[in-house]
């Protein structure tokens, strides 16, 4: 009996564990469906930020132009930001990035480039310090959902390394979101500023459904629609200094963009992570189950026979 007992005992812990999986898994997919609609939000501003910033590079494609932050100069030292979790139990997510960002910085050692890490998130800061490495700054404890203000923040200490030469080229490490169950680390160059097309492809959008009782998620495909930028289009001030006071706020845009994409994707990572880990307490509470009713069985045709034995002998 002390061995059903133990048995029951754990069968209760496992319930126990997959309630406390559960409530983080549905958790985690209202937060997805926030980040990923706080990404598509966005989408318009910087589809047509970047669209004045293509017509005014183009109007003044054949003037020398002095802006510190077009200005690329020989690399000697490379600021690398890497964008990291604060929290765990997300599967590979804060593994993967601080892998990636590691082997960059391999790389440009190994091609005689000095470099210095900008490390956001708790993670990716402990990973680093433990090992002594080159860090110039660190940012923890943001916001689950990056808001903009955070974004400026982290992007005028990118702005003071670059204008002060400490670096010269600053890389970009962080977690493209992909789909619900795909991400994957990428690399953009942020500093000196080279304003790229935004692309659309169709975005998804996770929202919390029922179905049977149950909690779902469900996923819709939206697109966002893009216009290009008239050609006749006239500018009432120098587009040389509207190209400048507009690249801080292109730099801001992209770095936000970034942080929103590596949260939606920590967020999915730690769905999965504990949709996973609810599946296999579900199975693990059905062997549990299938144990215990062999070990009762067992019990009870025990207490049987020895009924039947001790009747046979008062009988013999």
């Amino acid at each position: 009996m002390a061995n059903l007992k133990t048995i029951r005992d754990r069968i209760k812990s496992v319930k126990n564990t997959k309630k406390i999986t559960e409530a983080m898994r549905l958790v985690a997919a209202a937060k997805v469906r926030r980040a990923q609609e706080q990404v598509t939000a966005t989408r318009p501003f910087a589809d047509r930020l970047a669209e004045v910033l293509y017509g005014l590079a183009e109007r003044l494609q054949f003037e020398n132009l002095d802006l510190p932050l077009l200005k690329k100069r020989e690399v000697k030292t490379v600021g690398l930001l890497v964008v990291s979790g604060d929290r765990g139990l997300c599967g590979g997510y804060n593994s993967n990035i601080i892998r990636y960002g590691e082997n960059r910085a391999k790389e440009l050692k190994a091609e005689g480039v000095e470099f210095k890490y900008i490390l956001v998130g708790r993670k990716a800061t402990q990973y680093f310090q433990r090992r002594e490495q080159p860090i110039d700054a660190t940012y923890t404890n943001l916001e689950q959902i990056p808001t903009a203000p955070e974004a400026a923040m982290i992007a005028d200490e990118l702005l003071s390394l670059f204008l002060s030469g400490t670096v010269d080229r600053i890389e970009l490490v962080y977690t493209k979101f992909v789909s619900l169950i795909s991400s994957r680390p990428v690399i953009q160059t942020l500093l000196p500023l080279d304003p790229q097309g935004l692309e659309t492809p169709d975005d998804e959008i996770f929202r919390l459904t029922s179905q049977g009782g149950e909690f779902k998620v469900s996923r819709d495909k939206v697109a966002a629609p893009t216009k290009s930028l008239p050609r006749d289009m006239i500018f009432e001030q120098d587009p040389a200094q509207i190209l400048d006071a507009l690249l801080p706020l292109y730099l801001n845009n992209q770095l936000l963009r970034a942080l929103q994409e590596s949260a939606a994707s920590e967020l999915a990572a730690r769905m999965t992570a504990m949709n996973n880990a609810s599946e296999n307490a579900s199975d693990l509470i059905g062997s549990l189950t299938l144990t215990y009713n062999k070990a009762r069985q067992a019990a009870i045709t025990q207490e049987i026979l020895e009924v039947c034995g001790g009747a046979e002998a008062l009988n013999g």
